[in-house]
């Protein structure tokens, strides 16, 4: 788990720095930061749901950067993408 964090600052300062080299918009930066973070928030709670309460495993989607960020840009969509794509 610590290595995870210390990815995911490293993932961080890179991405910033990159915004910052081709002079896009910081607010930009961080809107997709939130977003990426609400993603996480909502995969937790339906992993908890389904995986945990339900005792459904197969509905459990893991919890990576690439899954946080589909699921914070699309929402909820997202989420039920992803699970369409475990299922498969």
């Amino acid at each position: 788990m610590p290595g995870g964090i210390i990815t995911f600052i490293i993932v961080i300062m890179v991405t910033f720095v990159l915004f910052k080299l081709f002079n896009w918009s910081i607010k930009i930066f961080f809107k997709l930061l939130i977003n990426a973070l609400i993603g996480i928030v909502i995969l937790l709670i339906f992993n908890f749901i389904f995986a945990g309460i339900l005792s459904l495993g197969m509905f459990a989607i893991p919890i990576t950067w690439v899954t946080a960020l589909v699921t914070g840009i699309l929402g909820v969509p997202g989420v039920i993408l992803l699970l369409i794509i475990q299922l498969l």
